[in-house]
């Protein structure tokens, strides 16, 4: 099967010409000293990115071991723990805490809505036992973003923990982890940072590690330890296991062209991305699977997939006959994303993506008006660009 002309897709997602030749750099040692210099460089543009002074860790393998890692670090048994879940990953996050002997409460909304942050100061001002609020920042699979300005500062105030997916969250939406007191977060490369999927970026908070000290439980001597990171190569200058190397070369590289970019630079062009390409779905007679744009994340436009049709046949047929790989829901509902991510947010990628997507609902029999929407769509962009 030939390679997909364009990736459009939730993730991984396409990289620039400048991360690929980083990629391709000869393999080093671990313990060299230029690999062990560039390996704490990258922490520290990391923390840029974060915009935090807090720990920065980066382990190795896609965010899920950085989110599994970090959670059965926190998380002692009978331990009240809060989690919102408007998507599939905070459902299963929700998983997760019953499975390491947390007591778990949770607010829950359909997948295209959000969970506000009345609902969570109602919550917690009637349970005070909760020690602990997990979220995710922006539901990729169904393309929603949770208030985590409002919400985060609220857990501190009252002296609770917060756990935060944000795998796709930063640099898709304007992001604080000092400011906002929060004290867990785990982003991964390959989405909005348009980096590798083969590392996990997690801040840990001064308040985080009293608690992982304190959690008998918390891995050791283990791929998702936190700890061996902390002691090990923050305490000792060494690795707990050998690191990706090609991998950091990726990040760093994809960190750099972001700094250069400035870090609310990339943010803006994610939303001007998302703007562009919801007009043109929009006046294409599609409908956005988010009830309301204030909850739309930036990184990927959702759309209802029109009735009869089956969003894994859609996204098939784009890439098959359109050359353009989009993503389906991964069970968040019937719904197809056209990914607007990395190096991809911006220029004539989400046309492209519209293109596509509208002549693959028209081949299936769906009436759209595919003229109107790619019109829209370049009225919108040429606005930016004016």
């Amino acid at each position: 099967m030939a390679l997909p002309d364009f990736t459009l897709s939730a993730g991984p997602v396409t990289v620039s010409e400048r991360t690929r030749a980083a990629l391709a750099r000869p393999i080093l040692y671990h313990y060299d000293p230029e690999f062990r210099a560039g390996f704490a460089r990258t922490q520290s543009k990391v923390a840029e990115i974060f915009r935090t002074k807090n720990d920065i860790i980066l382990m190795q393998g896609e965010a899920i071991v950085g989110l599994e890692g970090a959670l059965r670090s926190l998380i002692t048994p009978g331990m009240h723990v809060l989690n919102l879940v408007q998507g599939v990953f905070g459902k299963g996050t929700g998983y997760w805490i019953k499975d390491f002997g947390a007591e778990l409460h949770e607010i829950e909304v359909a997948y295209d809505d959000a969970v506000s942050p009345a609902q969570v100061e109602e919550y917690l001002d009637a349970h005070p036992e909760i020690e602990m609020v997990c979220l995710v920042a922006s539901e990729t699979p169904s393309g929603t973003v949770t208030d985590v300005a409002a919400i985060g500062p609220m857990c501190r105030d009252r002296g609770i923990l917060t756990y935060i997916d944000t795998v796709s969250g930063v640099l898709g939406m304007p992001w604080e982890t000092d400011e906002w007191g929060l004290d867990l977060c785990v982003a991964g490369a390959q989405k909005c940072l348009g980096g590798p999927a083969g590392v996990a970026m997690i801040s840990v908070s001064a308040r985080a590690w009293e608690k992982i000290y304190a959690n008998p439980a918390a891995p050791r001597d283990s791929y998702l330890s936190l700890l061996d990171w902390k002691e090990k190569w923050l305490g000792e200058g060494r690795f707990p296991y050998t690191p990706s190397v090609t991998d950091m070369y990726g990040l760093e590289s994809a960190l750099d062209q972001a700094l250069e970019e400035g870090v609310d630079a990339v943010v803006a062009r994610h939303r001007s991305a998302a703007e562009v390409t919801r007009a043109g779905a929009r006046a294409m007679g599609l409908e956005l699977w988010a009830v309301r744009d204030e909850i739309a994340s930036a990184c990927v436009t959702s759309i209802r997939v029109p009735e009869g049709l089956d969003n894994a046949v859609v996204r098939d047929h784009a890439r098959a006959v359109y050359g353009v790989m989009l993503s389906h829901g991964q069970g968040a509902g019937n719904l197809v994303r056209l990914s607007h991510m990395g190096p991809t947010a911006g220029g004539l990628h989400s046309i492209v993506g519209l293109a596509a997507l509208g002549r693959t609902f028209a081949d299936l029999g769906a009436p759209v008006d595919i003229g109107s929407g790619l019109d829209a769509a370049l009225d919108v962009l040429s606005a930016q660009n004016a």
